[in-house]
């Protein structure tokens, strides 16, 4: 595998990271007044995180077993 493509893996597991930190500190500051609203913005994060996370990170991930397998 090429440093670069270890590069991008890694910057998708911190963007992951940054998405559910922000969610998580989201959903404390909105619990003290609703609990239905939690529910709203962690449904929300987990759509965000599949598609802009896991989507190009499997992509990345096949690409690189494909030029492995050749």
């Amino acid at each position: 595998m090429s440093k670069k493509r270890k590069n991008i893996i890694g910057w998708y597991i911190i963007g992951s990271a940054i998405i559910w930190g922000a969610t998580i500190l989201g959903g404390a500051l909105i619990l003290k007044e609703n609990f239905k609203q939690v529910s709203v913005i962690f449904s929300s994060a987990a759509a965000i995180h599949l598609i802009i996370i896991w989507v190009p990170l499997a992509a990345q991930l096949k690409k690189q077993r494909e030029e492995a397998n050749k």
